[in-house]
């Protein structure tokens, strides 16, 4: 119930490749581990599978569909989803193609037929951005970046958007109106950063630098809210330097996944870094007078690799 003071646990992954699993026909090492934990949930960021990765590449729609069956046809998969529910949310990889925005074609496969594909493989409310309340302390909000966005390409400036008018009306209305003790934004793609200067498919690129500053201007004016992020292929912890918004990135599903950063690339707005893959568990504490909120990094294997927590201000 919104009112009761309990405790929440649940985790957050991304970045899902069949041609990186890491227990062989079993599927991935993560899912026993937080099969073991007793989370209340999981959190899918996107990229729960890759149209456009081989073997074979998913350029129409039947082989869209084999690449969904596959992956949650092995075993580890499906026996973590036989006792755990899940919130998912889409990326470019599992909406079409790598940085895909509408109109655009994938072979065979359409923007549309993207779409659909979707919301046929896994549950979703009527909407694709949506918000949970989890008890007095807890409410978080699922972000769409594909749906409504401009097109990469297009020049900089006030008009240009990944979370769209109408998404970004929903959103400031409703975090505004929110009394929950601690708020996260579950965002597909990064809000704070950083990432690498050769992309411009989020909101830390120059290319989105407008509706970015946008964002981390207002979401850093609330209490108590922080961000997680899915898409980067690296775990971290950053807090933006202009505004103090933090943001966690839960790190790819496996080891082998892990890649695209380094270490020797660490920045000052880094609190935490490392190039490994795993997944980053929330919980928050159930005490109504003093509650808490602890994100801790994990390995494959569940190991922890940072943990961090805090108080309400």
């Amino acid at each position: 119930m919104v009112g009761e003071a309990a405790g929440v646990r649940f985790t957050v992954l991304t970045c899902m490749s069949f041609h990186r699993i890491d227990d062989g026909a079993n599927g991935n090492k993560i899912f026993p581990v937080m099969e073991s934990m007793d989370i209340d949930f999981l959190v899918h960021t996107g990229d729960i599978v890759y149209y456009d990765k081989a073997k074979p590449y998913a350029t129409d729609l039947s082989l869209a569909r084999f690449k969904w069956n596959r992956m949650f046809a092995l075993p580890n998969h499906r026996s973590f989803f036989d006792n755990t529910g899940g919130y998912f949310m889409k990326d470019d990889h599992d909406t079409l193609k790598n940085d895909a925005w509408p109109g655009q074609w994938y072979g065979g496969l359409t923007w549309e037929q993207g779409l659909a594909t979707f919301r046929e493989q896994v549950p979703m409310s009527e909407k694709t951005y949506r918000t949970f309340r989890w008890g007095k302390h807890l409410q978080f909000w699922l972000i769409e970046g594909r749906d409504f966005r401009s097109p990469n390409t297009m020049p900089d400036g006030p008009d240009k958007t990944i979370w769209g008018e109408e998404q970004k009306e929903w959103f400031f209305e409703t975090v505004q109106a929110s009394d929950a003790t601690y708020k996260l934004v579950i965002s597909p793609t990064p809000i704070v950063g950083p990432d690498r200067d050769d992309k411009y498919d989020n909101h830390t690129n120059q290319s989105f630098r407008t509706e970015g500053e946008e964002l981390r201007a207002f979401l850093s004016s609330i209490d108590n809210l922080f961000v997680i992020t899915g898409d980067r292929h690296w775990q971290y912890v950053s807090e933006d330097p202009e505004t103090g918004l933090i943001e966690f990135a839960s790190g790819p599903t496996t080891d082998r996944q892990a890649s695209g950063f380094s270490l020797e690339e660490r920045q000052p707005m880094h609190k935490y870094l490392n190039i490994k893959g795993g997944f980053l568990s929330v919980e928050v504490t159930p005490v109504d007078e003093d509650p808490e909120i602890i994100f801790t990094h994990h390995g494959v294997d569940g190991s922890v690799y940072n943990q961090v927590a805090f108080r309400l201000e």
